[in-house]
């Protein structure tokens, strides 16, 4: 059946941490557009879904946790809200019912609902990274989830691989910053002049900047002794006084700037960069910077990492493109003296950093969507789900 002509289809939305309210405010306004407005939403989500048409059912940051320990302080919290969100999907089934990224949560909300919804269509945005660790979590969506919306293009394989649900690619959100990102002739002018800009970015966690700043200080110092460079650390406003502690004993002071724009504009007259694994690495790949990447956790987390994770790289570049492009100095291996000199080549220029280059190069074609935006892809893709369960014509 096609929904009736005056019917918007009814959707309920649940992010759970900021990626994801990130991610699903775009995807419900192109939603609204590719339906005409002929479409509603309920739900749980943040300040840019909100923004976007959503009264939250409760606020977003009871769902967020970050830390073994905080997941246990909130977890009488979550488990309440997973309750109330399943009821408020069963008390008004919706047409549609959208998970976005935080999986612990939504898979949850996804099983329970399922059981006592079986004809209702369920997708979820992000696949979870079953090709790091716990891959038998893809099978296991199999029987709630009709389909998954991916970021990266090769986790549609890897779901199929795993006997997960049906997976469609549908771009990185970063595609839709590559203006912001690449420089223009006079940035490019910069990027190649002297001294390089070599971008510094200890990550934007507590633990990460206390881990890697040192590491990072000192690595800075051994380039700048060897040769005249300007080091800039990008950060959010909110850590800016722990970033200027950090780096307060570092032998060469970096250039801090806060915010999105100016962290696009160092991105744009960057050299090269020193950078903790995370999506900071694709950003910075697809902004064609060559980068050293580290990343530094507890003993027995990396005892714990050391058993479960999966592949050969944790840094997504080379996770997409499958082979080592980037240089990665994990644990112990992250030490001042490799990481400068990982770095020296990329601020000299040579067969290092051609390498990198060109890899970014193929990195854009593998993730390419056409020139079509990714919230327009997926809503693409929700909308054949919705239809494929009979809710709303293909017209």
């Amino acid at each position: 059946m096609t929904l009736p002509e005056q019917r918007p289809l009814r959707v309920f939305i649940v992010a759970g941490e900021e990626s994801g309210d990130a991610l699903g405010g775009p995807l419900m306004r192109a939603l609204a557009d590719r339906l005409q407005g002929r479409v509603t939403f309920r739900g749980v989500g943040g300040t840019r879904m909100q923004a976007a048409g959503l009264v939250s059912l409760f606020p977003m940051d009871d769902l967020t946790a970050i830390g073994f320990g905080e997941v246990i302080g909130k977890l009488p919290t979550i488990v309440r809200r997973l309750r109330e969100t399943v009821a408020a999907i069963l008390a008004d089934p919706p047409d549609l019912l959208m998970l976005v990224d935080a999986p612990d949560f939504t898979h949850r909300v996804a099983a329970r609902v399922r059981r006592r919804l079986p004809d209702l269509a369920i997708v979820k945005y992000v696949a979870p990274t079953v090709w790091a660790w716990r891959p038998g979590r893809a099978r296991a969506m199999r029987g709630t989830i009709d389909r998954v919306l991916a970021l990266l293009p090769f986790e549609p394989e890897v779901m199929r691989r795993l006997g997960g649900p049906p997976t469609t690619y549908v771009g990185h959100p970063l595609l839709g910053a590559l203006d912001t990102l690449r420089p223009d002739g006079d940035e490019q002018a910069l990027r190649d002049g002297e001294p390089p800009v070599l971008l510094v970015l200890p990550g934007s966690r507590r633990r990460e900047i206390e881990r890697l700043g040192a590491d990072f200080g000192a690595a800075v110092g051994l380039v700048a002794a060897a040769r005249p460079v300007r080091p800039v650390l990008p950060t959010l406003p909110r850590l800016e006084g722990l970033i200027r502690a950090a780096t307060a004993s570092w032998p060469v002071a970096p250039e801090i700037v806060t915010g999105e724009e100016a962290k696009h504009a160092a991105f744009r007259r960057a050299r090269a960069a020193l950078a903790a694994s995370g999506t900071v690495t694709l950003e910075l790949a697809l902004a064609g910077v060559p980068m050293v990447a580290a990343y530094k956790v507890s003993a027995w987390e990396a005892v714990i990492a050391r058993r479960v994770l999966k592949g050969f790289s944790v840094i997504l570049p080379n996770i997409v493109l499958g082979r080592p492009v980037v240089p990665e100095f994990l644990q112990e291996a992250c030490t001042p003296a490799a990481l400068a000199a990982a770095l020296e080549p990329l601020l000299a220029g040579g067969p290092a950093r051609e390498a990198q280059i060109a890899g970014f190069a193929e990195l854009d074609r593998l993730m390419s969507t056409g020139g079509v935006a990714a919230e327009f892809v997926a809503a693409d893709a929700v909308l054949a789900t919705v239809s494929g369960r009979g809710v709303i014509g293909t017209s």
